[in-house]
């Protein structure tokens, strides 16, 4: 099992973020957090450095491909980072009366390109020590488009596909990566969904499943089992049934 010192999250104001970032505060680890609200950034900091961390947190938006470079390169040379964890993302759905152009661009440049600006420029640093983890946050969604949330479907089905194969490029070069295909979490993310959740998970210990996964080089770090499997099947199906199934899901 790997053992992290220095971590870089997005996303780390709130939610699954929030929870990795306590999961690894610990004496002798420093966390570099980013997120776009300020003050629940603070409340994560202060709670990570009262476990014994170091803690640098900035308020940023990963849409933002120069700052976010900025901020990855700042923090290696703070501390050399040994896991960087693309986890900043938004969700939205077609419940209000269909899915615009403008709420699509929005998601992909979150959870899509937010991902890139925050992995890419963590690779070349990773690759000159021959070391590092990368863990790319994707969802069990990323298995088939439903017609409730398309674009968050097909966001986070893209940053699982690129890691997948970018897990096989980063090998030679001692780097792991990690995909993370988690189900439905309480986070903020699900506090707005209007229907009932299956296997529906605390914070604290979805972060766990993904901080053994990550410690172990998982590949996929995808859960609940019943939830992956179905969303598996799911990815299999004929169209034509999944056209009728998906026609009776509720919208998101």
């Amino acid at each position: 099992m790997k053992a992290f010192t220095s971590v870089l999250i997005t996303g780390a104001s709130s939610g699954l973020g929030a929870g990795l970032a306590r999961i690894f505060a610990a004496p002798g680890t420093t966390l570099h957090l980013s997120g776009r609200h300020g003050a629940r950034l603070d409340e994560v900091a202060g709670q990570c450095r009262a476990k014994g961390a170091e803690v640098h947190a900035r308020q940023m938006d990963v849409t933002d491909p120069a700052a976010c470079a900025d901020w990855v390169q700042a923090s290696d040379s703070t501390s050399p980072l040994d896991l960087v964890i693309a986890n900043a993302g938004i969700s939205a759905g077609t419940g209000g009366g269909g899915e615009t152009a403008e709420q699509t661009r929005a998601i992909f440049a979150v959870n899509v390109d937010g991902v890139f600006n925050t992995v890419m420029p963590a690779l070349p640093l990773m690759q000159a020590r021959c070391r590092g983890q990368i863990g790319i946050m994707s969802s069990l969604a990323g298995f088939r488009g439903f017609p409730g949330a398309p674009a968050y479907c097909a966001s986070k089905a893209a940053v699982r596909v690129w890691g997948e194969g970018l897990r096989g490029e980063t090998a030679p070069f001692g780097i792991g990566v990690s995909v993370i295909c988690p189900g439905f979490v309480e986070t903020p993310m699900t506090a707005v969904n209007r229907f009932s959740m299956p296997f529906l998970m605390d914070v604290d210990r979805a972060s766990r499943i993904m901080a053994d996964g990550l410690k172990a080089n998982r590949g996929r770090i995808a859960f609940p089992w019943p939830m992956h499997l179905m969303a598996r099947v799911a990815g299999c199906l004929p169209s034509a049934l999944m056209d009728r199934i998906a026609a009776g899901m509720p919208k998101k």
